[in-house]
């Protein structure tokens, strides 16, 4: 499967997304995001006010996490069927409703409950943004598209740090932590006003059937997966968590079976293996290996560093990345010209400017005033980072989303958003653990540094992934 044999088969886009609708599906992908953020800055004060013990904080990132990434093919699924405009609206609307539920939390367990609660309307609605884009836009607007798509990653993690920050510093009303879900409902009212308007109905032409036995399967191997990497570190690796890590690929196996004979049946699995089979998706999953794992563990990575080694506050800490936010936006816009001039080679060029940007991190906190480093020091980094992810982002999507037939566009997206956190969760547990593991004996920057160096060892696999990518002189395949 090519992408000039898929866009030559694709039926014509129904309806022309409007730059009204791209900004409703960006603030709609951008909601999930700033919130899986945003909470981690309110966790002090969480624990405080709700008297909530460790392993219940870390439930509250947990849940929504682990509830988000099980449900997103799901919800790619249903959007194809039951109609993409659809189910936006149905995430957005579950979203603000679910993060009131959290804002009005009496009690730890609740405030848990809600949280997977969330992470399900998350997993309505993300899916949603990139397969409309897919359904609706064609050429240089979806390339265009796509870009502000990858941007709004960057610029919402920071973002919600800032914001976090800066709600839970100002205890509005008494709110305090409260306020880092109740600031999400006049938003999502604001997005599903806008969305009713403005946002186009796309759906596959041949609606599937519901896969129960391949949709229970695939939920048993990621929560097998996610929740021993999301819980197992803090909870010091009970068995339970030993036991699940080794159900999980069992659970991937006995899924791929059931999809397979469904597909060989002409049933409706939930992810067709013919999907995977094609070379160009499989290619563009492989690059968001690398891109997500590294992003996940070098943002805790330095979460830590910054407010424990440097003794920032979370509003400081969050402001420190700045720089990387507003160079991750401005290279995210230039990723459509770097395709147009470099073609696939363009991921190279972005894997070697991420590793300029690790290599002056490192270097600024071994040879710099440790721990007396002020921000601005740490900006030329900061920003040679950013610009490395902001290029990094719109590319997987891009080469993934070309390589997907319009009648999967929600199917796939919901695979790439999967894959995108699955590989959040691994990041963390994988880099993360490093990291602490490392300190006691190597002190907080020796341990950044050695995280540092196999993070751009990672990128010196993207970058040879990128070398192999088709050139500017074939760059239809990929646009």
């Amino acid at each position: 499967m090519t992408t000039t044999t898929s866009s030559a088969t694709a039926a014509p886009p129904r309806a022309a997304l409007t730059p009204l609708g791209l900004f409703t599906l960006l603030l709609g992908a951008a909601l999930p995001m700033i919130d899986f953020f945003i909470v981690n800055v309110a966790l002090p004060t969480i624990e405080h006010d709700l008297d909530a013990p460790p392993a219940t904080l870390e439930m509250v990132v947990a849940g929504y996490a682990v509830a988000y990434a099980v449900l997103l093919v799901l919800g790619g699924r249903l959007g194809d069927t039951f109609g993409r405009r659809r189910l936006f609206l149905w995430g957005v609307t579950g979203f603000g409703l679910t993060s009131l539920a959290c804002g009005l939390a009496p009690g730890a367990w609740w405030l848990v409950a809600a949280r997977v609660a969330q992470g399900a309307a998350s997993a309505l609605l993300l899916p949603q943004v990139l397969a409309t884009i897919h359904a609706t836009t064609s050429g240089e607007r979806r390339a265009r598209a796509v870009a502000l798509y990858g941007s709004v990653g960057g610029v919402s993690i920071v973002l919600g740090q800032v914001l976090g920050g800066v709600l839970v510093a100002a205890d509005l009303a008494g709110s305090g932590w409260r306020a880092v879900f109740l600031v999400n409902v006049p938003v999502a009212v604001a997005g599903l006003g806008c969305a009713l308007r403005s946002v186009p109905d796309s759906r596959s032409e041949r609606p599937a059937r519901a896969d129960l036995a391949g949709t229970a399967l695939l939920a048993a191997a990621l929560c097998a997966l996610l929740l021993p990497l999301t819980e197992g570190r803090a909870a010091g690796w009970p068995l339970w968590s030993v036991l699940l890590l080794g159900a999980a690929p069992l659970c991937a196996w006995a899924f791929h079976r059931v999809e397979r004979r469904a597909e060989r049946t002409a049933g409706s699995p939930l992810l067709p293996p013919s999907l995977l089979a094609s070379a160009e998706v499989r290619r563009g999953l492989l690059l968001g290996l690398p891109v997500f794992v590294g992003f996940a563990g070098w943002m805790f990575v330095t979460a830590v560093t910054l407010q424990q080694g440097l003794g920032y506050g979370a509003l400081r800490a969050g402001l420190a990345l700045v720089p990387m936010g507003v160079a991750q936006f401005a290279a995210s816009m230039l990723a459509p010209r770097a395709v147009a001039r470099f073609g696939g080679r363009a991921v190279a060029l972005a894997a070697v400017a991420h590793i300029a940007g690790l290599a002056t991190m490192a270097a600024t906190a071994l040879l710099g005033p440790w721990p007396h480093l002020s921000p601005l020091a740490l900006a030329p980094g900061l920003a040679l980072c950013g610009i490395g992810q902001g290029l990094q982002l719109p590319l997987y999507f891009r080469f993934l989303l070309a390589a997907i037939p319009d009648r999967l566009a929600g199917t796939g997206s919901g695979l790439a958003a999967t894959l995108q956190q699955s590989c959040l969760a691994v990041g963390v547990a994988s880099l993360g653990s490093l990291f602490l593991s490392l300190v006691p004996g190597a002190g907080m920057r020796g341990a950044l540094a050695v995280v540092l160096a196999v993070q751009a060892a990672g990128l010196l696999g993207l970058m040879g992934l990128g070398l192999r990518l088709p050139g500017k002189d074939r760059a239809k395949f990929i646009s």
